[in-house]
């Protein structure tokens, strides 16, 4: 069975619904910790603009422009790509190499292969540096 792109199936069901036409730390490699809670414009070739929640529990949701229909899926990083699934058969990854970094657009290129545009609209704040365990003056 043919790879099919989660975006075009995304279309697809938007379309059917309207009837419309070391560790990776220490190489540098990011660990997904700022896409927990993020959500992201991402813009197929066709010049849909879908919106993509990544929910920090693993679950993802897909949202049409018009944002009545609304797809669930998975988010998961997987050697070094960022993968959604939307069903058993219905998985597509993008090369995930850096963080990405709000408002900063980033072109990709799926394993489908299918070329989106990624922006960004929000991310999980970092993570809060390890404390050193000293007390303060009085403590």
């Amino acid at each position: 069975m043919k790879k099919t792109s989660v975006a075009a199936a995304f279309a697809g069901a938007v379309l059917a619904a309207f009837a419309v036409p070391g560790t990776a730390a220490a190489q540098g490699i990011p660990d997904g910790s700022e896409l927990r809670g993020s959500t992201f414009s991402v813009a197929s070739t066709d010049g849909t603009v879908n919106t993509v929640n990544l929910h920090p529990d693993g679950t993802a949701s897909i949202s049409s422009p018009s944002g009545l229909v609304t797809v669930q899926g998975r988010w998961f990083i997987e050697n070094n790509m960022l993968c959604l699934e939307v069903a058993a058969d219905r998985r597509e990854c993008w090369p995930y190499q850096s963080a990405f970094q709000i408002g900063q657009e980033v072109v990709l290129t799926s394993d489908c292969p299918a070329q989106s545009r990624w922006t960004a609209q929000t991310l999980a704040p970092p993570p809060l540096p390890p404390t050193s365990g000293e007390r303060g003056e009085r403590g």
